[in-house]
């Protein structure tokens, strides 16, 4: 693994226990692909750091199972904004 990957890989983890943002809100950021935050948080990462990687899963996985109430907010100020 090229070491400027490694370094993002690491920067993106500590960014993510940092913010609780999602991936796709690290990957604005970040200016990179939503599959290349999460290859390097969840294949690359555990390589160079076991622990930070758990970390980060956690968060990541908090994120997934509130997904559904952030969509759902998303649609409601949709329609409140048509039907304003």
């Amino acid at each position: 693994m090229q070491n400027y990957i490694r370094k993002r890989a690491v920067k993106i983890a500590k960014y993510i226990l940092q913010t609780s943002n999602t991936v796709r809100q690290t990957a604005e950021v970040f200016g990179i692909s939503k599959s290349t935050v999460h290859k390097d948080v969840a294949e690359r990462l555990p390589r160079i750091n076991q622990e930070l990687a758990e970390q980060v899963k956690s968060v990541l996985d908090k994120n997934k199972s509130e997904r559904h109430i952030r969509g759902g907010e998303a649609t409601r100020q949709k329609y409140a904004c048509i039907h304003s």
